[in-house]
Parts: structure tokens; C-alpha cells; sequence
């Protein structure tokens, strides 16, 4: 897939096909594009729990209104910051963000859905605790993945609204 052709036609998938399993290798593909996002002073401060079991998917899905895509998904991949190699807080989430889209891109153009979830985080502590993590893995958001069930859609608004030139002519 043409890199702007995914760019502009990635969408949050939130409904997964029943009993279809996800290739490991897919996963991984996933995993090493989300690990190849820019970070400062490239500290790649991220970590990932991947998540297949069945029974530690539902308990995440306990913790959030949210609990239907992950029950749904055959993967689950919780997104960690760790705060032993941060340096700049601000610049380190930004750095997650970048590591989540490249993850959601890469399931994208193998054919998988995805979707970032971020309601989750108000249980923070109880995510860290079901996934067993070091005391300095802070969660940052959930990506579920699987077989879509069906198509996502949205819309944008014009760029027109979001931008702003400045230009002096030359």
C-alpha cells in the first residue's frame, strides 16, 4: 500500500470477525514499526504487552467502557511509557503517540483493524497490576486488533479550519 493511500485511509476499526486469530508475524510487523517512531535523544521510551489470552482480555475489558472491542479482538496491546529511560515527559508521550500510529498503520496495511483506546486510562494502576509490570511502566493507552467486521468511517474537517499560513510572499 501507497504510504499516503494509508495515511488517508487508515480508520479506527472497532468490530472484529468471531474465532479469527491474528498471524504472529503480523503482530510483530506491527510491533517493529511502532519501534521504529522517532523519540528524543532516540530513548525509545516505550514498552508493549501483547496481549492473546482470552482471560486477561476480558479482565482489561472489565476496566473500561470499552470492554466490547476488546472482548472482540483477538489481540490486545497494552502501550507502556517507561519512566527509568524518560527524560522529557512531554516529549516522551509525544513520542508514544507517534509509536501507537505507526503500530495502527502497520496493522493497517497488512488488512487487520485497530483501534487506540484511551478511556482505559482512568484505571491505570489496575491495568499495570493485571499485566504484571515493572513499578516504572506507566500505561498509556490500549490497541486492540483483529479481522474487521466491517469498515470504519469518518470525516474530517475542511484543512482550511486547522491551518494557518504564514507566508511573506517570497
Amino acid at each position: 500500500m501507497e504510504c499516503m493511500e494509508a495515511l488517508l485511509s487508515r480508520r479506527s476499526i472497532r468490530h472484529y470477525l468471531d474465532r479469527c486469530s491474528v498471524e504472529l508475524e503480523k503482530i510483530r510487523k506491527a510491533l517493529e514499526a511502532a519501534h521504529w517512531a522517532p523519540s528524543g535523544k532516540n530513548n525509545q521510551p516505550w514498552r508493549f504487552v501483547v496481549v492473546l489470552e482470552r482471560e486477561v482480555r476480558e479482565q482489561l475489558a472489565q476496566l473500561t467502557v470499552s470492554g466490547r472491542i476488546i472482548r472482540e479482538a483477538p489481540v490486545a496491546v497494552a502501550v507502556f511509557m517507561d519512566r527509568e529511560v524518560s527524560y522529557h515527559r512531554e516529549k516522551d508521550v509525544q513520542s508514544i503517540g507517534a509509536c501507537i500510529e505507526n503500530m495502527l498503520l502497520a496493522f493497517h496495511c497488512q488488512g487487520l483493524g485497530a483501534v487506540w483506546l484511551g478511556e482505559i486510562l482512568k484505571n491505570r494502576e489496575k491495568v499495570e497490576t493485571v499485566l504484571k509490570v515493572p513499578p516504572s511502566w506507566e500505561f498509556m493507552a490500549l490497541v486492540s486488533a483483529g479481522h474487521p467486521a466491517r469498515d470504519g468511517s469518518s470525516t474530517r474537517r475542511p484543512l482550511e479550519e486547522v491551518v494557518v499560513w504564514f507566508d511573506n510572499g517570497d
